[in-house]
């Protein structure tokens, strides 16, 4: 499967995306004959560039009505009736738009057909997006990914006044992503940037396993003295190597609570999204028997398992940290046993048997539990 992973440890704005993907392979000039079917009166252009030494593509919008408050349903208009567009890169350009939407509508407690979109309204936010469906679909991407984003600090001109980085539209569309803010007192994350990755990107952390084919870097407008400002686009494609993710570790020491409640808590965490839960037993301070609760979680979720363990349990904090976690590739299949179909989660090493399935078929059937999970084996390695 071909993937696109950004890293933004310079941010990423729609500029720096268009810019990053023509970097990487996209053509350029096929790009911009797809937005002029666009009849926004704008031109548009590329150029080699400089960031700290690191050649980069810079991406230009110039002209058009940059100032225009448009709505949702007039700019869903103006995508659908590009002729040179295909339905992928409008479906996707629309589901970016749809994402800003609903952040707007939000913020401003209007309806979303009502909402009128500012900056993002303007000829060069909606190129940028377009153009950066656009440029995916010309590089054959089928998934995207991104890591951890650098959203910057300080405060940031607006139609509303001046406000706290990140702006309110990124803030609500980067809500549960990994975040964090080094560098230059400024906007780093744009709006526009922020609804590309919320909208479309299948998840955030380490690079996927991939067999890199290109790698593009999309120029920013500033230079800065401390870092290159650019957004980098690393294309290839996925492979069956292991897989290293990034995860944050959740623990609280426990020494006041019951075993049920203790249980609780678990079903819980696993029902709200957490990898994995584990509870050990420990000796705490003062000769105290008690328990140490362990949560693997994904780093979008960590906030509201958090909250969770507040809530659940009796302890008064905990800890969080981030850690890699290595996850062999694996896929699933299913096999049919005297009592019933087994799903099969299968490795480059072997294949195990899904236990609920295994478990639900032992109940109905009245069988031992380990006589499924043995026929489940055997019809595994007949049919495979």
């Amino acid at each position: 499967m071909k993937t696109c992973y950004f890293d933004a440890f310079s941010g990423i704005s729609g500029d720096m995306t268009v810019g990053s993907l023509i970097d990487a392979g996209a053509d350029g000039a096929a790009l911009i004959d797809a937005l002029d079917s666009l009849n926004l009166g704008a031109s548009y252009s590329f150029e080699k560039t400089k960031r700290r030494g690191i050649a980069a593509t810079k991406f230009h919008v110039n002209g058009g009505e940059q100032k225009a408050h448009r709505h949702l349903p007039h700019i869903m208009k103006i995508i659908d009736g590009a002729t040179r567009l295909s339905a992928l890169t409008k479906q996707r350009a629309e589901g970016v738009f749809m994402a800003l939407g609903a952040a707007e509508s939000k913020m401003h407690n209007q309806p979303l057909e009502r909402v009128h979109f500012h900056e993002v309204g303007a000829v060069d936010s909606i190129s940028d997006i377009v153009g950066a469906c656009y440029g995916f679909e010309l590089l054959g991407v089928e998934e995207i990914y991104c890591s951890p984003i650098n959203v910057g600090s300080g405060t940031v001109e607006t139609e509303h006044g001046t406000l706290p980085v990140p702006a309110p539209a990124t803030a609500e569309l980067l809500t549960n992503k990994p975040i964090f803010s080094q560098g230059p007192a400024m906007e780093l994350t744009t709006p526009t940037g922020a609804a590309i990755v919320a909208a479309l990107a299948k998840g955030f952390g380490s690079m996927p396993a991939m067999a890199i084919a290109s790698t593009g870097y999309g120029a920013g407008t500033k230079e800065f003295p401390g870092h290159a400002n650019v957004l980098r686009a690393v294309i290839g494609v996925r492979t069956a190597a292991v897989e290293s993710t990034t995860v944050t570790v959740l623990e609280a020491n426990i020494d006041d609570s019951t075993p049920q409640v203790l249980g609780y808590a678990m079903d819980r965490l696993f029902a709200a999204g957490a990898l994995d839960v584990t509870i050990q037993p420990l000796l705490m301070k003062k000769n105290r028997q008690g328990s140490l609760l362990s949560v693997i979680a994904r780093p979008e979720e960590q906030e509201r398992l958090a909250k969770i363990i507040l809530e659940e349990t009796t302890t008064l904090g905990l800890r969080m940290y981030t850690a890699e976690r290595r996850v062999q590739a694996r896929s699933e299949v299913s096999v049919e046993t005297p009592y019933g179909k087994v799903r099969m989660k299968v490795t480059a090493q072997g294949a195990s048997p899904e236990y609920d399935d295994c478990r639900a078929l032992a109940a109905e059937k009245g069988v031992p539990l380990k006589k499924v999970l043995a026929e489940a084996q055997f019809a595994y390695w007949k049919e495979f």
